[in-house]
């Protein structure tokens, strides 16, 4: 089997500092736009990228104080509100006058909530493929509902999700989050992967710096979006990968997104959390699936428009 062909790598300028960005396949073909999550860069799709690119454009990008993109000062500059200008500068860039696929793992999925539910990005997303990140305003809503009728099984839920997310209030320590990433996470973060996850994450350059300066996107976002949920809806269809083994994010917290989502399909894969690592062809499959399905669709309605 001939090796996949590298992608071809580029900086866009965004709004507040330059972008790196990955590219697979042919420009004009449909075009999927991934997201990665913390602690990981752009490179975490060098495994799934190419099983999409015989059919679609690809692109990657790293978030704000990941990989090869500009470093934010502040923890203000990583609201949901500045990444989502990054995702606009990213799409606008490579893809102004077509809707755009996305798919996100992890925080780049919470990302992701956040951009289909966005009113002024109507139109610019035909799909989002979601996995093991929720929307943190339906969170909030989740957990406010179970605790306002605590019967035994929402608390049971409540405390199960509490403890998968002990790490989120260990993040807003001080010090403490820093000298364990220098220290240990940092350095043994590939070998963690395997031990824990058996997940094969290979070695970056970046790997410390990506989870000192990601430690900020909880910073700046949870407390906020937990306390004042908001109301989000989905402008686009979401299609949910839901790992059945995932160490920090319980399958029950997208069990009734129904309210929030017109169109949702939802799949089920034993798996942990990093699902992309362990099982890069099955996520790709679910992936090409589902964006080949919103084509076919997006196709024939262009055609009844066009015969009426």
């Amino acid at each position: 089997m001939p090796k996949p062909l590298p992608p071809r790598l580029s900086l866009i300028q965004g709004p507040d500092g330059h972008l790196a960005l990955r590219q697979w396949g042919t420009p004009g073909q449909p075009l999927i736009v991934l997201l990665h999550g913390y602690p990981d860069h752009s490179g975490t799709w060098d495994t799934i990228a190419p099983l999409l690119a015989d059919a679609f454009h690809v692109v990657a990008y790293d978030v704000r104080g990941a990989g090869d993109s500009f470093v934010p000062r502040r923890r203000a500059d990583y609201t949901l509100s500045r990444l989502t200008a990054d995702f606009r500068a990213v799409i606008d860039a490579v893809s102004p006058h077509q809707a755009v696929h996305l798919v996100a793992h992890d925080w780049g999925s919470v990302q992701g909530w956040e951009f289909v539910t966005e009113p002024s990005l109507s139109g610019r997303i035909a799909s989002f493929t979601s996995c093991s990140g929720p929307c943190l305003d339906h969170v909030s809503c989740w957990l406010r509902e179970r605790l306002a009728h605590p019967t035994p099984g929402h608390l049971a839920q409540v405390a199960l999700q509490s403890l998968k997310s002990w790490y989120i209030a260990f993040f807003h320590l001080p010090l403490l989050p820093q000298l364990l990433w220098r220290g240990l996470l940092g350095p043994m973060w590939p070998r963690l992967m395997r031990w824990l996850e058996r997940a094969p994450v290979p070695a970056h350059a970046s790997q410390t710096r990506d989870g000192l300066h990601g430690i900020q996107l909880y910073r700046a976002n949870m407390l906020p979006r937990l306390l004042r949920p908001r109301e989000r809806v989905a402008h686009a269809p979401v299609h949910l990968i839901v790992p059945l083994r995932d160490r920090f994010v319980s399958p029950q917290l997208s069990a009734d997104l129904s309210r929030w989502v017109s169109e949702l399909s939802r799949h089920e894969v034993a798996a942990g959390h990093w699902v992309t690592a362990q099982q890069p062809a099955v996520f790709a499959g679910q992936v090409r699936g589902f964006v080949k399905r919103v084509e076919r669709r997006r196709r024939q309605a262009r055609a009844t428009a066009k015969a009426a």
